[in-house]
């Protein structure tokens, strides 16, 4: 698993935290919002995550633990995902002709 510089995403995590106060304090300002979205979005690519809260957290997580630590628990979570039905369904494919 490829990991991203620590330094990396603490910036990238500040730069939501920042875009996430303007938005918040200007909700109307589209290039505000946009700003937030993109960073969001970026945060999920370099976390490896769907949505920006679940690499928001991870992001936090990962700069508060060691990189060992981190891989472990990376490594629970996908475990446990199996048994708790978290991952998506399979894609069924249709028995009617087409």
């Amino acid at each position: 698993m490829l990991l991203p510089a620590k330094a990396e995403v603490a910036r990238q995590l500040n730069r939501y935290r920042e875009w996430e106060r303007v938005m918040l304090a200007a909700p109307s300002d589209r290039e505000a919002r946009d700003s937030f979205e993109d960073s969001g979005y970026t945060l999920c690519v370099l976390m490896g995550k769907r949505c920006a809260r679940e690499a928001v957290h991870a992001a936090e997580r990962y700069l508060r633990t060691s990189l060992v630590a981190y891989l472990r628990e990376q490594a629970g979570r996908a475990h446990a995902d199996r048994f708790t039905g978290r991952t998506p369904p399979a894609v069924q494919r249709s028995t009617a002709g087409g």
